[in-house]
């Protein structure tokens, strides 16, 4: 018998259309059903690497419907299974004319048996959703905004499995290596709670990934990357992590219409359609996507109930070369700034990385990213890169000219210069392991613009690393770091913003309310393994 090596989960769902994705232990043939409802659905599996992955893909859905579902492989029902404690796992499109909920976050460390992370806020939001009103304020899209798995530090249970494969003194100790490495990683994430299990098979989810998908400090710098491929074992470590994040994460991400007209997608199935193995093309692939952001996109942009959600890739898209650096390169910050357009109810622009920081933290960042580049010397220059990458000081204010273009963009949209203004402009972004949101309050329009971070889901800043994040949070702590960076001839920033809700410094998730042009957040945290508790709210809009 065929077995579900991990899944079922639900990706991308319009308003007539789904994706479930599986896993499963060999070649097969995959059924999604509900034969009281008159859903039948099938796909081949695909292999890589001695891995069978299918994605079937469901049309005919009525808007705003609600539909239970299993799931067959090879005839045989494995979905739901024998032992779940959970409702049945069900398929809800989206209903253009009622309200949209988003709910985010990122930083997830893996379930371990030592517990270390703390109470983990998606199994907490499964068993609320699943014991709850689940019609009242059940979520369209669960948005994961970066390291989703931790490549870099490991459970126990993960390295059990490397020493089980190879030696763990060889490099790179105590990191994942390959392929294989991150197929376990992505098991032991979303298949070892069975709470957060069910919440993949029956809430739509769409990622992006961050360092630590890959590794800390992933493209920090053209320095980091001469770094990385010098190391031997980087090439096995590339490609792996890339080529499973496309089978894990980016595929669901898109449409079926945009999955047709991929043309690795289209590559993959046709090599593993006469029993062949697509290991090659993925990682040839994978290789290319590093190399050259440019063959790759990552970042995709769904409409959805009148509003429009924009997913930045900010971390492979770089443009990293020794005369120029960016956060995205050309085309890829050219494809933001088409998708960043009005006539919309609501924008949100998902980036892992927060655009508007903690004021003195992004002088200390614009200040350390001048220094970089020789505006005090190339002693102050090699100083400067240390800091950058020991210090992870790589977000969006640490690429001066890409915060810019971006602040250009969202005024343009906000002053109603690329249609009608939305009533918000939202950044939705995680990775820094606390929660706040902060207003732009220069200059002023339209639209109310914010950034609304989320983060950790499951892996709570402690000890010293806390209190340096609360003191950096501080409006009096800014001032001496934008002295550095005025020194530094680092100009005044394009927008002024100021915190008006958090930080919280626990383990949370937050959930963006969309409704007409009304706009109202909220951060839970867990209180407990089945409970979640409001750390606060806001009616933005």
């Amino acid at each position: 018998m065929t077995a579900l090596v991990l899944g079922p989960l639900l990706r991308h769902v319009g308003d007539r259309t789904a994706t479930v994705w599986v896993e499963a232990d060999r070649p097969s043939e995959v059924r999604v059903f509900n034969e009281e409802r008159g859903l039948d659905a099938t796909a081949r599996t695909f292999t890589v690497h001695g891995h069978h992955y299918a994605l079937v893909e469901i049309d005919g859905l009525e808007p705003g419907s609600d539909t239970p579902y299993s799931v067959a492989i090879d005839g045989e029902t494995v979905w739901p299974d024998d032992v779940t404690r959970f409702p049945q796992s069900r398929i809800r499109t989206l209903d253009p004319a009622g309200t949209l909920r988003i709910s985010f976050g990122s930083c997830r460390r893996s379930p371990d048996k030592a517990n270390q992370h703390g109470i983990d806020a998606l199994a907490a939001y499964a068993h609320r959703l699943a014991e709850g009103d689940s019609d009242e304020h059940w979520p369209n899209v669960l948005l994961m905004v970066g390291d989703q798995v931790y490549a870099d530090e490991l459970s126990d249970e993960m390295r059990a499995f490397i020493r089980s494969r190879r030696d763990p003194k060889e490099p790179p100790v105590g990191e994942l290596a390959d392929f294989e490495d991150y197929t376990y990683l992505y098991k032991l994430a979303w298949h070892e709670d069975p709470a957060v299990r069910w919440l993949l098979s029956t809430v739509p989810t769409l990622t992006i990934f961050d360092d630590h998908d890959i590794r800390d400090d992933w493209n920090t710098s053209y320095t980091w990357r001469q770094q990385m491929w010098a190391q031997p074992w980087w090439r096995a470590r590339i490609t792996g992590g890339i080529g499973s994040y496309w089978i894990y994460q980016h595929l669901g991400n898109l449409s079926p219409q945009e999955r047709a007209s991929d043309p690795v997608y289209e590559a993959v199935r046709a090599a593993s359609a006469d029993g062949g193995d697509a290991g090659k093309i993925l990682d040839e692939f994978a290789e290319r996507a590093d190399k050259d952001p440019a063959s790759a996109r990552w970042s995709y942009s769904h409409d959805l109930n009148g509003s429009r959600l924009i997913v930045v890739d900010s971390r492979c898209s770089r443009l990293l070369t020794e005369e120029r650096r960016g956060m995205l390169d050309d085309g890829e910050f050219q494809w933001l700034d088409e998708q960043c357009q009005g006539d919309v109810d609501h924008l949100l622009i998902a980036s892992s990385l927060p655009y508007l920081l903690p004021r003195a933290i992004h002088h200390a960042e614009s200040w350390n990213e001048a220094m970089a580049e020789g505006a005090w010397g190339p002693r102050a220059a090699r100083l400067g890169e240390k800091l950058r990458q020991g210090a992870d000081l790589e977000h969006w204010a640490a690429f001066d000219t890409s915060f810019r273009e971006v602040a250009r963009d969202v005024v343009a949209v906000g002053n109603g210069e690329r249609g009608k203004a939305p009533a918000t402009i939202s950044f939705l972004s995680g990775d820094i392991h606390y929660s706040y949101r902060a207003r732009v309050t220069s200059p002023h329009t339209q639209s109310v613009i914010s950034q609304i971070v989320c983060s950790p889901l499951r892996n709570p800043l402690v000890g010293t690393f806390r209190m340096a994040n609360k003191f950096a949070s501080l409006r009096i702590t800014g001032a001496p770091f934008r002295l550095l960076a005025k020194l530094s001839k680092v100009p005044r920033p394009p927008l002024s913003w100021k915190r008006t809700e958090g930080p919280w410094f626990d383990n949370a998730i937050c959930t963006v309310e969309l409704k007409g042009r009304d706009c109202h957040v909220r951060w839970e945290s867990p209180s407990s393994e089945t409970t979640l508790t409001e750390l606060g709210h806001t009616d933005i809009r």
